[in-house]
């Protein structure tokens, strides 16, 4: 198996479970995140639509494990970069302002590691 199906199985096992714990609990989502007790309504219905994305990232690099070097394959890749960047930033910016749960700075790391590993596997192409 080539470098590029491994990084598409492991994103999809990431954003699988992690959008599956936005949709199905996100109240102990967002406490492990960010450490927010009580989350308003609001932020249970953004982060349930946040779910629903990720859920559609992992079903998306699942099925492109195999389609190696395809240009679908490469676009995926682009937006994984995207997003993997897009979060981290974000998520360290909600740590650098003490809204951190336990989570919160792994979560940094790993979407840190998964920019490179996709920035690897871009250049690769």
């Amino acid at each position: 198996m080539r470098s590029q199906g491994k990084l598409f199985i492991a994103t999809a096992l990431i954003e699988v479970g992690a959008g599956l714990s936005l949709l199905c609990l996100p109240a102990m989502a967002i406490w492990f995140l960010l450490g927010v007790g009580e989350p308003s309504p609001e932020a249970i219905i953004v982060g349930r639509v946040g779910g629903a994305g990720l859920l559609a990232i992992g079903v998306a690099c699942w099925l492109a494990r195999d389609d190696s070097d395809s240009r679908s394959q490469h676009g995926l890749l682009w937006g994984m970069i995207i997003y993997n960047v897009g979060a981290c930033v974000v998520l360290a910016i909600a740590g650098s302002m003490r809204m951190s749960g336990i989570a919160m700075w792994p979560a940094v790391v790993l979407h840190a590691a998964m920019t490179i590993w996709c920035g690897v596997a871009v250049g690769k192409k």
